[in-house]
């Protein structure tokens, strides 16, 4: 296929032109979340010619997904969204390198594949990812593009872009587990983080393309609406930044109420242990366990109150589970977990249960 044809109309803007294309197809972005956010910010990156494109989900393809995430279809129920991604966009543009990775980001992990690449797009839907990208990229030097929405409004920021502001100078720390509630808990209206996520890729080919102004040390605010916007200005934070150099690798954040005594691995159990198992993702989510016969989280609360059985609660990353087993502490329920793992991870486990 000719570069020339199908990238036509950037050769036509002068500020693009064959050199600006050149420089995308040298690019290397990382989008972290291939949900919501990720979804658009992937298919406009593909379709601009970004050379090489990583694409970062642990998660899998569920029924309430479909609402937003108009990359995938019903045929890819119970399938990992990074891969699902990675077969669609190839159809879209096959000069691009992907590159798939059906995990999550782990402050273990972080550096070694954020360092790959030239470009971060936060798609992620917690605060762990959050900071764990932000103090990342400030190690690696690496651009951060930051996108969050709630209800009907958006966010958009890029931290770390010639030397600016990194993601903890706007939030030096994390707000409590569970103060703000995620889009399963309060909903989202389906297109708002579709125009984000553009927002994001937008970022991505200015920063690229050296075009326009970049929001560095500027936090973009939408109210869709009514149409109303904000740009707030935010400086660079100085002690901030030196905290995450001095330490010169990245640690989980820590919340007073969210300690790791929360958390229990599928390698910790026994088959012979009595588990509670409660599922707290939404209905239309999948896998669903039939084995384990998981309680809803709306009716946990009156089931478990005087068992002495350990309770486990799971989602599909392991966050919403923390948050849930948070609750269940301050209401005295005390022999509970949440497990690290994921829904998918968990029903590999179940199967090996049945089989023993």
């Amino acid at each position: 296929m000719s570069m020339e044809e199908r990238y036509q109309r950037h050769f036509q803007l002068k500020e693009v032109g064959k050199k600006g294309q050149q420089k995308l197809s040298k690019a290397k972005v990382l989008v972290v979340g291939a949900g919501g956010l990720g979804c658009p910010a992937l298919q406009y990156l593909t379709a601009a010619g970004i050379g090489t494109l990583g694409i970062m989900d642990p998660d899998v393809v569920s029924l309430s997904n479909l609402q937003r995430q108009i990359l995938y279809n019903e045929n890819d129920l119970g399938k990992n969204k990074a891969k699902c991604a990675e077969k669609y966009l190839n159809a879209l543009n096959n000069e691009i390198h992907f590159q798939s990775f059906p995990f999550a980001l782990t402050h273990e992990n972080a550096l070694n594949y954020l360092s790959q690449f030239d470009i971060i797009v936060d798609g992620t839907d917690n605060f762990y990812s959050r900071y764990l990208i932000s103090d990342a990229c400030l190690l690696l030097q690496k651009v951060m593009v930051y996108g969050a929405v709630f209800k009907y409004e958006g966010q958009v920021s890029v931290f770390h872009y010639q030397n600016g502001p990194s993601y903890r100078c706007l939030f030096p720390s994390p707000p409590e587990l569970g103060e703000i509630p995620s889009c399963s808990e309060i909903g989202v209206l389906g297109i708002v983080p579709g125009i984000i996520g553009m927002y994001q890729a937008l970022e991505v080919l200015k920063i690229v393309l050296e075009l326009g102004e970049v929001f560095n040390g500027k936090l973009y605010c939408i109210n869709l609406l009514n149409h109303q916007t904000r740009i707030l200005d935010f400086k660079k934070n100085k002690e901030e930044i030196a905290k995450i150099k001095k330490q010169d690798r990245v640690f989980p954040i820590a919340n007073k109420d969210c300690s790791l005594d929360f958390e229990v691995s599928l390698a910790q159990l026994s088959s012979e242990e009595k588990i509670i198992w409660i599922d707290v993702r939404e209905e239309g989510e999948v896998p669903r366990l039939s084995h384990l016969k998981p309680l809803t989280s709306a009716l946990a609360l009156d089931s478990i109150k005087d068992s002495e059985e350990k309770v486990i609660a799971f989602c599909q990353t392991g966050q919403r589970s923390k948050a849930f087993i948070q609750k269940l502490k301050k209401e005295g329920i005390k022999n509970c977990f949440s497990l690290k793992e994921g829904a998918e991870q968990l029903q590999i486990w179940e199967k090996k249960q049945i089989s023993k």
